[in-house]
């Protein structure tokens, strides 16, 4: 018995304290918002307000961080694949898998100028993506029953990704890729309102979200910040629709804002849920800006991208640091 404590014993100490089991999926909004931040600027740099390059070098930023995490994400499917079964089994966790396809939708629009082979392909792919992760959240939604606690603005993020299509695949020029992205905004409007309202419904009737989930709250204006940028692509005008989409993007990020910048909510990967609403938005104010004439919308066009750029600009750095200090990776107790 004493030999096998021992044994025992010296596996514990010789297991490793990280893991890449650890790299969570959520992890990919990073690209959304880098990505995002890059297509923004190029709207920043039509308007004549920044250079373009700076732009360009995020966006290539964004590429390689999808390729490292991708590769990180390989690694772990084929050393811990029951890891990546409990994130996809989970009620909040597997709406996250959406953050891959749309990272390669916004990747497409970036890498579209540079070669249009390689972002059609791009788009063709994640649209694939979306759709078939699209139509499993949706079997699973009305499938199984769900705790009311597990309806978190995390579950608008397989809408907003078919919003997505609409938005990146406005100059496809295959025959299909119309009706596709008319398929895409029926889908991802529709079912993005919906779970609007069982949102709010279990923000107003079950306890307040934790802390360290508040960053989602922003995921809010995503749905309507894109589906803005989707409908006007469609349809090539702003019309009351629209502006109604805009404006009420605008007045949620005003009432979310308060609850979701606060000294008091620690950094972690959740934070990266506030990079791709913010860049969605500022993308959609600037058009919108454009498209009106106001001077005043412009400066708060202005105003949004700075602090969209410093916030992603912090973003990355903290999560760098928590990726080389090996944090990022750690082992839970138990693991």
């Amino acid at each position: 018995m004493s030999e096998f404590v021992l044994n025992d014993q010296v596996t514990m100490k010789s297991k490793p304290k990280h893991s890449i089991r650890m790299l969570p999926v959520n992890l990919f909004a990073s690209v959304m918002g880098i990505a995002g931040l890059s297509l923004a600027w190029r709207e920043a740099a039509k308007l004549g307000f920044v250079n373009v390059l700076p732009g360009e070098l995020i966006g290539w930023i964004a590429v390689a961080v999808f390729v490292g995490l991708v590769l990180g994400y390989g690694m772990k499917f084929a050393r811990h694949p029951s890891a990546i079964m409990a994130e996809y089994s989970h009620p909040v966790m597997n709406n996250f898998f959406a953050t891959i396809a749309i990272g390669m939708l916004l990747l497409s629009s970036f890498l579209g100028p540079y070669d249009a082979i390689v972002g059609q392909s791009v788009w063709t792919a994640g649209t694939i993506l979306t759709f078939i992760i699209a139509y499993a959240v949706m079997q699973r939604f009305v499938s199984k029953q769900h705790k009311g606690e597990d309806t978190l603005p995390a579950l608008l993020i397989p809408g907003v990704a078919t919003l997505d299509i609409a938005v990146t695949g406005s100059a496809m020029p295959f025959a299909w890729a119309h009706e596709v992205n008319m398929l895409a905004f029926a889908v991802g409007s529709v079912v993005a309102g919906v779970l609007v309202v069982l949102i709010f419904s279990r923000l107003r009737h079950h306890e307040a979200m934790p802390m360290p989930m508040r960053p989602s709250l922003l995921v809010l204006i995503a749905p309507f910040a894109v589906g803005y940028l989707a409908y006007t692509n469609l349809t090539g005008h702003v019309d009351m629709f629209a502006s109604s989409l805009f404006y009420y993007a605008f007045f949620m990020l005003l009432v979310l804002a308060p609850k979701v910048f606060r000294a008091d909510i620690p950094f972690g990967v959740n934070w990266w849920a506030i990079s791709f609403p913010l860049a969605a938005f500022s993308i959609a104010t600037f058009r919108y800006s454009s498209e009106v004439d106001s001077a005043l919308l412009q400066i708060f066009a202005i105003a949004l991208f700075v602090f969209l750029t410093v916030a992603i600009a912090v973003l990355f750095v903290r999560t760098l640091l928590i990726v080389f200090s090996g944090q990022l990776f750690r082992l839970e107790s138990g693991k």
